[in-house]
């Protein structure tokens, strides 16, 4: 197992860590999912480490490395050439008031600690100087059988912390795991509490399920559970809401916004949330005349990921791309159709490449049509940067000495400018002038 430990960039620190904790008499052990995933035989994200030593001692010990991050709980950060490495004293907890933390810890052992972490599978520790793996909840049982478990009662487990529901659905659909029965129950009855945790901490669990492997089977496992209503009723509103079957063959707008993230690659947290909600408008929109429609769903979609962006606390940047992404995914069935100046504008959007994936995944997920797809791809590769976005042939400092006063006029000739151009129609700023001329030399 060691060699998986030492694929991980904080593994050196981690050692000398253990060795200075183990040099003067501490018990100090790897701990929790680090564990999980060399039994996996994965490289860990980052190795946390368990030990007997009290924050007081490591403080004594590390003098020069501490950053008191919870010493409350028996957390200590120590700082090793740059690279934090979370270090927790053993410890049994009393009871959670607010949902997240203990009223009250008292330091123990690393049996009684491990009956206090959240799923089996992530309660193990490891002895990295003897090579022996301390599993007191049967978590390699579990791992090896695919189950995912609660430690103990589930209800009592997730009751202390409600983001725990969610978790256990990353974790089923990540490493590809079975909900035991116990636990799935005690998700289902208590799915409804999970808007109790923080908006920032459901977001940030949220985007580790829709960016991570196995999103659409989590989506599914979250709506089947109860914790989708729960999260994004908005979400949960597309379940059964039918679409016209020869663009959609595929089924309902839930159905089809799963099957996206079948077909996902790496995605960014605004890529993935704008699959999410792309077409959330729809259920608002529906309606049935010479077919089933969902007129300007795309605008009202838009909109309503404003409101979802703002909810979940994502910042006003990210909340503008979503939407943008969300508003113009339709914009793909005209790209054969557009002035050559319109089409150009699309392709040169700053975030082209995430309209570009999305419209991709769209087309998978329903009639797999991927002309205009392609298209697109060729027009780009056939253009260079120059002629996407080329330099302005005339500023307002060129209108404001042909006589033309400052005001909403400006806008309106630059953007003809700018189409002329982009259409190959003018090239140099005496062309530009005649045109200004020739156009709006009456309005001067």
């Amino acid at each position: 197992m060691l060699e998986w430990f030492a694929k991980t960039p904080s593994f050196p620190g981690a050692m000398q860590i253990v060795r200075r904790l183990h040099e003067f008499g501490h018990q100090a052990l790897f701990a929790g999912g680090c564990v999980r995933d060399a039994l996996l035989l994965v490289s860990p994200h980052d190795i946390d480490i368990a030990t007997d030593a009290t924050p007081k001692e490591m403080a004594d010990l590390f003098p020069e490395n501490i950053t008191p991050v919870g010493a409350q709980f028996g957390v200590s950060l120590v700082v090793l050439d740059g690279t934090p490495h979370e270090v927790v004293t053993f410890r049994r907890d009393g009871r959670y008031l607010d949902g997240r933390h203990p009223q009250a810890i008292t330091f123990s052992t690393p049996e009684e600690d491990a009956l206090r972490r959240d799923f089996t599978i992530n309660g193990m520790f490891y002895d990295p100087l003897t090579g022996q793996v301390m599993d007191y909840v049967g978590g390699q049982e579990d791992l090896r059988r695919k189950i995912l478990r609660a430690i103990g009662d589930p209800f009592v487990r997730f009751e202390e912390d409600k983001l725990r529901l969610l978790r256990a659905v990353r974790f089923a659909c990540h490493l590809d795991l079975t909900m035991e029965e116990g636990t799935r129950t005690a998700v289902i009855a208590l799915a409804h509490s999970v808007g109790q945790v923080s908006a920032e901490r459901l977001r940030d669990e949220l985007l580790k399920i829709i960016t991570g492997p196995g999103s659409a089977r989590g989506l599914r496992l979250m709506e089947e559970l109860g914790l989708l209503p729960a999260i994004l009723p908005e979400v949960h509103a597309m379940v059964g809401v039918a679409q016209p079957p020869e663009y959609h063959p595929e089924g309902d707008v839930f159905v089809h916004t799963c099957l996206l993230f079948e077909h996902a690659r790496e995605r960014s947290p605004v890529l993935a949330m704008a699959m999410l909600l792309h077409d959330v408008g729809k259920p608002p929109t529906f309606t049935i005349k010479e077919r089933i429609r969902f007129d300007n769903h795309v605008n009202v979609g838009a909109d309503m990921t404003e409101v979802i962006g703002r909810r979940l606390k994502f910042s006003n940047d990210e909340i503008e791309q979503m939407a943008d992404l969300v508003r113009n995914h339709l914009q793909f069935m005209h790209v054969r159709e557009m002035r050559e100046s319109t089409l150009k504008r699309f392709l040169r959007k700053p975030n082209f490449p995430d309209h570009l994936e999305l419209h991709r995944l769209d087309c998978l997920a329903s009639h797999g049509d991927l002309s205009n797809w392609s298209f697109c791809r060729k027009k780009i590769a056939a253009l260079p940067p120059e002629a996407m976005a080329p330099p302005r042939l005339i500023t307002g400092d060129h209108l404001l000495a042909i006589g033309f006063k400052p005001g909403p006029l400006f806008k309106e000739i630059l953007a003809l400018i700018e189409d002329a151009q982009l259409e190959g129609q003018i090239t140099d700023e005496a062309s530009a002038l005649a045109l200004v001329e020739r156009e709006f030399g009456h309005r001067r």
